[in-house]
């Protein structure tokens, strides 16, 4: 699909809906690469969405009127942190990957990060080599690897520490 055909925007509490089917979506299809499950976010309100899309920048990939794709931003908060941000729930619907959608996703957390931190911080599962090619495609570098970082019925996995730094 034509990155054209794609439309990026940040999401509003009225987009609760969708990004809820779409955050239950990649729970359920990739439960190794984020930290919390399905079976726990199934059964949570709507409000709980509202709230993430209310107190977060989180960014929608459309195609027409489809949520395709969501990554989200968050700034540290802490006296001594507040200069860096998070790359947080990057998620691709199956059918909308390698065609774009993600670097535009992820170039959307970092046009509003450059306004507001000095480093962008990310964690991805070791074995999602295309996140990690797309990551060091925008100059993400990885600066550790944590060991057994995420457990889920049993099995481990390792997420690759990665940075951005917007000041150079």
């Amino acid at each position: 699909m034509p990155p054209s055909e794609i439309h990026i925007r940040q999401l509003t509490p009225a987009d609760a809906e969708s990004f809820r089917e779409l955050r239950l979506e990649g729970l359920r299809l990739n439960p190794e690469a984020f930290g919390s499950t399905y079976d726990f976010e199934k059964d949570q309100s709507l409000d709980r969405y509202t709230g993430w899309l209310t107190n977060s920048n989180v960014f929608g990939a459309f195609r027409n009127s489809e949520l395709i794709g969501t990554a989200s931003f968050t700034q540290l908060s802490g006296l001594k942190d507040a200069h860096k941000g998070l790359l947080r729930a990057m998620y691709v619907r199956p059918t909308a990957r390698r065609t774009g959608v993600g670097r535009q996703l992820v170039q959307a957390v970092i046009e509003t990060a450059r306004q507001k931190v000095e480093q962008v911080h990310l964690s991805v599962v070791s074995d999602n080599q295309p996140a990690i090619r797309l990551y060091q495609s925008l100059g993400f570098r990885q600066y550790g690897l944590e060991k057994n970082a995420l457990k889920h019925n049993g099995t481990y996995s390792d997420e690759i520490l990665m940075s951005l730094d917007l000041t150079i």
